[in-house]
């Protein structure tokens, strides 16, 4: 039988005396005993009622209790457990066995326990502590009550017992360990035994201890822990861990190992918790590596104080001890007048980190911000604009080095698992880690094999956390693009981040908008050193209209004809713009059906044969063109009614619509692929008069959404969909 450690409970109560007069004995037999009704509470040192009257007017201490049994001679009260104390006993009665049996277990184990805390928390030799300690775990480990405390409680006496005797030494300490082995393989350690368990990592990385009872301990950790918020020191104790693995001989292979013992053997980790919990401890050793560097930034004034010119020093933080190695006027003002001169070479160094600040080469135009505007610049602005920033040299110490190193290593190797790196990418798609971490060209360097993980990757959910989370924000994209501040090559990561995007559904007039307005630069040196991505991203260019000034667009034509790929990728365009112009001259039908069963090729035909400038309205009706054809669709500039029921198209097409033919009025979607990705694009075709989404995938969400953004919208079919 397995019983829940009772806290409290309801239970009758009587107490005897020992008879010391006849009259007395004659007052304590059973026929003239009186029970009385009482809630007891199994508190951590005694056992008490929540009304102290009658017997239970005081408390009993578990230190008092002599012996605790079942009644079992003959006659006895049923369902009754026996309390000797000194002078007479206390007699418990249940209601059934089962609650006579779970009080007599949790009244040994609080009476136990008790016992264990006076013993240990005065050890005189080591030798009977670490035989008191075994026992315990032992008396935990055969309990017959089901508790996360009855694990827990030993290893918080222990934990308590460590804190207060710092002077163990080496071989105590790992006896110790091994003692309470057997506890950690199904709980977590509490936060002193972890800072215990960080402290033999750093002291003795290269113990058997490590490698046999915390690989268990730290597995687990990885695998169930849901929060390292609430409990950072198991953080701190998987960092010192995977640092003392990479201590051993072997190094990274041994990291390596532990990385694939966690993710199994199959193509899919079964542990969802594992990949989070990993890389938030990758992002937490990282940050360590630079935090006395940012402490000291922290200390600083901020900008809004130096344009304000009321800094208030008293109200800071202590400045960390920092020296000064050259001298050089205040920084403060330095940076007050960043715009009126240059920053003379100063070099910052502390215990961890050494800071170089080189003069610059040109001086760049100060942040300006209007009076009363608190808003600093964002992350890549501080980089890419302050000279403090842009010309920065981190040389980290030994230690922090090799930190970086590990952990660096290990966000490369969780990047090669196929079934992490959608997860991995979106953890680090709001770029989580700090702008010195950022301005290291040793950490850009080493993180720019994850980011080519991803730019390979052909889903979609992984490439497009290349992109920002949000617009304002910029992110790995423009990071390690031409001008960024982690780009080292010649744009070759740049070019294939682009290309992969392109692929996706990202071929969009944004996308390339936002290239022409930042990055035409970049991509039209690529395109002259012969990169096809690059071409076709300026021929795109020039289709869609983005380039407005005649003298740009004049440069972009000079730069396709100067290779033969962009030389023949442009006379496909001119000949594409010129059956545009045909197709879009004025004339042909207003109506138009296809017949069922057609193809993408059958429609590009039919289109290419004559001019549709006039065509209003066009049905596709159970035909079997896909989202492909969406690229001749975006070419009719009159199209207002546009029949899709019961064909392929999907929302890629939908996509691609929704940038080009805003005018249109009638859209039919009926038993098409389409799912809420899609359809959300359709937020900005503000002409929508009539939408038949019968049969789709389309959630109450989107629906909403889609209601809330379509003014126009008198004529909407849902039925047989979430939102019906």
């Amino acid at each position: 039988m397995r019983y829940k450690l009772l806290q409290e409970g309801d239970i009758q109560v009587c107490v005897i005396r020992h008879p010391r007069t006849f009259l007395s004995k004659i007052l304590t037999s059973k026929f003239l005993r009186r029970w009385e009704p009482h809630h007891l509470t199994l508190a951590d040192n005694s056992l008490a009622s929540a009304t102290p009257t009658g017997y239970m007017e005081n408390s009993v201490s578990y230190s008092a209790i002599e012996d605790v049994q079942l009644l079992s001679w003959e006659n006895a009260p049923k369902y009754c457990l026996q309390l000797t104390i000194p002078g007479g006993t206390v007699l418990l009665q249940a209601a059934n066995s089962y609650l006579r049996d779970q009080w007599f277990h949790s009244l040994q184990w609080k009476k136990k326990i008790y016992k264990y805390k006076k013993v240990l928390s005065n050890p005189s030799r080591w030798e009977v502590v670490l035989k008191e300690i075994r026992t315990l775990v032992d008396m935990a480990l055969t309990s017959p009550l089901q508790d996360d405390s009855i694990n827990q409680a030993p290893l918080e006496i222990v934990s308590k017992l460590l804190s207060e005797n710092t002077n163990l030494t080496t071989q105590e300490h790992e006896n110790i360990i091994v003692a309470i082995a057997p506890l950690l393989e199904n709980n977590h350690p509490p936060p002193d035994l972890c800072e215990f368990f960080c402290k033999h990592c750093r002291e003795r990385p290269r113990s058997m201890v490590v490698i046999e009872v915390f690989t268990p301990v730290v597995q687990r950790i990885l695998k169930h822990n849901m929060d390292f918020g609430k409990c950072p020191r198991l953080r701190l104790f998987t960092q010192e861990y995977i640092l003392a693995l990479n201590e051993l001989n072997a190094g990274m292979e041994v990291v390596k190992k532990f990385i694939q013992s966690m993710h199994g053997p199959t193509g899919h980790c079964p542990h969802p918790r594992v990949l989070p919990n990993l890389v938030a401890v990758c992002l937490a050793a990282i940050y360590s590596c630079y935090e006395e560097f940012i402490n000291s930034r922290d200390n600083s004034p901020s900008l809004k104080e130096i344009r304000n010119g009321c800094q208030q020093p008293c109200d800071r933080k202590p400045t960390l001890p920092l020296r000064l190695l050259h001298p050089s006027p205040d920084l403060v003002s330095q940076e007050a007048t960043l715009s009126e001169a240059r920053l003379k070479s100063v070099v910052v160094a502390s215990s961890e980190i050494h800071v170089e600040v080189e003069p610059a080469s040109t001086a760049k135009p100060a942040l300006t911000a209007s009076a009363g505007n608190d808003s600093e610049p964002n992350l890549i602005d501080c980089l890419m604009v302050s000279p403090a920033c842009s010309t920065m040299s981190i040389e980290l110490g030994p230690q922090a080095d090799r930190t970086l190193g590990c952990y660096v290593e290990i966000l490369k190797l969780l990047s090669d698992y196929d079934d992490w790196r959608p997860s991995l990418a979106s953890l680090l798609q709001p770029i989580p880690f700090p702008k010195e971490a950022l301005a290291h060209e040793k950490f850009t360097k080493e993180l720019k094999y994850v980011i080519q993980r991803f730019a390979e990757d052909p889903r979609q959910e992984v490439h497009s956390c290349l992109l920002s989370v949000r617009a304002g924000k910029d992110g790995w994209f423009q990071l390690y693009s031409p001008g960024g501040v982690a780009c080292d090559d010649d744009g070759e990561l740049f070019a294939s981040m682009v290309h992969i995007l392109m692929g996706s559904c990202y071929k969009t007039k944004k996308f390339l908008l936002s290239l022409a307005e930042n990055k035409l630069g970049p991509c039209m040196l690529l395109a002259l050193r012969g990169n096809q991505t690059m071409v076709e991203i300026l021929c795109l260019m020039l289709e869609y209209n983005i380039i407005d000034n005649n003298d740009t667009q004049l440069q972009i034509i000079s730069t396709l004809e100067s290779t033969g790929v962009g030389k023949r990728m442009y006379e496909q365009l001119c000949d594409r713009q010129r059956e545009l112009k045909e197709l879009q001259r004025k004339g042909g039908p207003t109506r138009l059906t296809l017949p069922s069963k057609s193809t993408d090729a059958d429609l590009a035909r039919l289109l290419s044969s004559g001019s549709f400038g006039n065509l209003e309205n066009l049905s596709l009706a159970f035909t079997n063109v896909t989202s492909a054809c969406a690229e001749h669709l975006i070419k009719l500039p009159s199209l207002k009614q546009l029949n899709l029921w019961s064909t392929q198209f999907g929302d890629a097409g939908l996509r691609l619509l929704s940038e080009h033919l805003t005018m249109l009025q009638v859209l039919n979607l009926c038993e098409t692929p389409v799912t809420d990705a899609g359809l959300l694009a359709l937020s900005s075709m503000k002409s929508l008069c009539s939408l038949n989404m019968n049969s789709t995938k389309l959630s109450a969400d989107t629906y909403e959404d889609l209601k809330a953004k379509l003014p126009n919208l008198k004529e909407v079919d849902v039925r047989y969909t979430e939102a019906w």
